[in-house]
């Protein structure tokens, strides 16, 4: 954590996330860092996109109680492509070797969106906002997908077991995006500018 800038109020981040952590410090700012307890299953009716929304602010709010007058930064990420039907195709963390293996397989050669939400909750106000950072994946083969994951076990923590930051930079052709930390996990360009309209002192 660092002290570079004066705040509004104490500042807390709704994540056990190192990457976001870390992605936070960046910005200069004193915080601490909570784990939120989240139920962060999918509804069914819902957008890839509502559903990153819905999962940053209920994180956010998920500490309110113990931190009433701090603001909260809550934030989610899923990543959305096609099947070979057309049906859409979303993906959160896989959460296991064997499942991360059935991710990438499910992803090669193909475009892939990753929805990341981010949501400031400061008393009775919320600041939220969602990138769409695009990705194109290269053809896998098994062997290649088996050796980034040998390399980067913690890309089961990963929407897509995708670790851009990474090795998983090899198995893309093409990344497209307005904010390069927003595949990481926290867009600092938009939680900075959402900082900013709750009271937080930033360049």
């Amino acid at each position: 954590m660092n002290s570079g800038n004066s705040q509004a109020s104490e500042l807390v981040l709704a994540s056990s996330s190192p990457y976001r952590r870390a992605l936070l410090e960046r910005l200069g700012l004193r915080f601490i860092a909570r784990s939120p307890d989240v139920d962060e299953s999918r509804h069914s009716d819902e957008t890839v996109a509502a559903t990153t929304q819905r999962l940053a602010l209920s994180k956010a709010l998920a500490l309110r109680e113990q931190h009433s007058n701090a603001c909260i930064i809550g934030s989610d990420q899923l990543c959305a492509t096609e099947d070979e039907h057309g049906n859409v195709l979303i993906l959160g963390k896989p959460g296991s070797h064997a499942a991360a293996i059935e991710q990438l397989q499910a992803l090669s050669g193909r475009e892939v969106q990753f929805h990341t939400a981010v949501c400031v909750v400061h008393k009775d106000q919320t600041y939220a906002a969602c990138d769409i950072t695009r990705v194109r994946f290269r053809t896998l083969v098994l062997a290649e997908i088996q050796r980034y994951l040998d390399a980067e076990p913690d890309a089961i923590h990963c929407a897509g077991s995708f670790m851009s930051e990474a090795l998983g930079i090899s198995l893309c052709e093409a990344i497209i995006s307005d904010d390069p930390s927003a595949l990481i996990g926290l867009p600092l360009i938009t939680t900075a500018r959402l900082l900013r309209q709750a009271g937080f002192a930033l360049p």
